[in-house]
């Protein structure tokens, strides 16, 4: 939720990040009105109710004679302190809903646009020469099967298209990332956490996944409890009504869990393997932390994440990402994406958001200051996810048809140096 007190003060830079993210700068506009509206019901309904309490109060001194007049103006003024009540909870209602469109301000030095937008920060490494090699990159779905790693055969046999079983060094691999993502949060002063993965509406809503991506989710009607797509959802709640104490520091949580997607839209997309698929295993970073500190932490998340690109040794970038394809909650992301030689382009593997308070307002996250409480801000980011398979298994591939281990992750597979083709 944004500042509402900011966007009175501040319109114009409202409307700008809306302009930025390719959405309705006139939004504003409707926010203003709808608010100004709200706050006339609320001062009318509260002052009605006052001179009903006045009067009420009155009924003990009236005369014998002027008592039922009294009486009869206190029962009329009930029904309508009721109705003004009822309207100011309408207009609230109103002025939520047009909130609940409304993405946080964007930062000022991200790029506008959509998708294509995005600017290149840095690059490291250099994409392998197959050619020089004397062989074709195979990709990782062939990979997964020569090495007995990846069955999606099975995996749609069992639970549908987009499913699919990590099998034999598959398996030891994805929790070779997932282990080594932990220690390196955990090195970092990272509290580790296994969280749900289901969690109730109050909470996805709150993450902001219920509005424009409320397609993506799976939602459990019987029990009304949504299933997670990051451990961010549940780690944005678990200090949710609360007042916590930032004084020493930022509070940072690493979450391990399975996170699950609908993909909805994505229709034709990536559907040989497994880059866009519903189910994973993620390692997610997540911070509480004072606002004044939120881009110097976000700085940081970043760092961390690049030290795990490192750790698996293969050639990526950095972009900032545009305001038209950040989150509703996100006012900056940055994405590291690894290069995949089978389709000769960039794959996201991680991707790190500053909320500023957008997330903390609507699960009321605060912290105490000289002034009182206000909200703080939320910081989210990937340290290892099962899609990292797919960079790994292409960028290492000898021309047999085996894979290289990367050296930071051999203490994780047992010491082995290469998996081998299987028969």
């Amino acid at each position: 939720m944004i500042d509402l007190k900011q966007l009175r003060e501040d319109p114009q830079t409202a409307r700008a990040s809306q302009q930025a993210r390719q959405a309705d700068p006139a939004l504003v506009d409707r926010v203003l009105a709808a608010d100004e509206h709200r706050r006339a019901t609320l001062t009318a309904f509260e002052s009605m109710r006052a001179e009903h309490k006045a009067l009420s109060r009155s009924i003990g001194k009236a005369s014998p004679e002027e008592r039922p007049q009294v009486l009869e103006r206190a029962k009329q003024m009930a029904e309508e302190v009721k109705a003004a009540g009822a309207a100011a909870d309408q207009a609230a209602e109103e002025l939520k809903a047009l909130l609940s469109e409304f993405g946080n301000i964007v930062h000022p030095d991200v790029p506008a646009g959509g998708e294509e937008d995005y600017a290149v920060l840095s690059t490291h490494g250099t994409p392998r020469d197959f050619d020089a090699e004397g062989f074709a990159p195979r990709d990782h779905k062939e990979l997964g099967d020569i090495l007995g790693a990846i069955d999606t055969e099975r995996g749609a046999k069992v639970s549908g298209a987009r499913f699919y079983f990590l099998t034999g060094v598959g398996a030891r691999l994805e929790l070779a990332i997932l282990n080594a993502a932990m220690d390196k949060a955990i090195s970092a002063g990272f509290t580790p956490m296994i969280t749900p993965t289901l969690v109730t509406p109050k909470v996805m809503d709150g993450t902001g996944f219920l509005g424009a991506h409320a397609a993506e989710v799976y939602h459990l009607p019987t029990d009304d409890l949504y299933l997670v797509g990051t451990s961010e959802v549940p780690l944005a709640g678990y200090h949710a009504d609360e007042i916590i104490d930032l004084s020493g520091g930022p509070k940072r949580y690493a979450g391990w869990s399975a996170c699950y997607r609908r993909e909805a839209g994505s229709y034709g997309k990536d559907t040989r393997g497994i880059i866009r698929v519903h189910q994973f295993h993620k390692v997610e970073m997540f911070t509480y932390t004072r606002i004044e500190d939120a881009e110097a932490e976000h700085a940081r998340l970043l760092g961390w994440e690049k030290e795990m690109m490192d750790l698996i040794d293969v050639p990526y970038r950095v972009i900032d990402s545009a305001a038209g394809d950040l989150g509703l909650s996100a006012t900056r992301r940055f994405d590291c994406e690894a290069w995949l030689p089978s389709q000769q382009r960039w794959l996201e593997l991680t991707s790190t958001s500053n909320c500023t308070t957008f997330q903390a307002r609507r699960l009321g996250v605060r912290e105490r200051g000289a002034d009182g409480t206000r909200p703080v801000a939320t910081l989210n980011g990937t340290l290892g996810t099962t899609r990292w398979i797919v960079a790994i298994l292409e960028n290492h591939q000898q021309a047999d048809g085996s894979v290289t281990v990367p050296e930071g992750l051999r203490p994780y597979v047992g010491g082995i140096d290469t998996f081998h083709p299987i028969g």
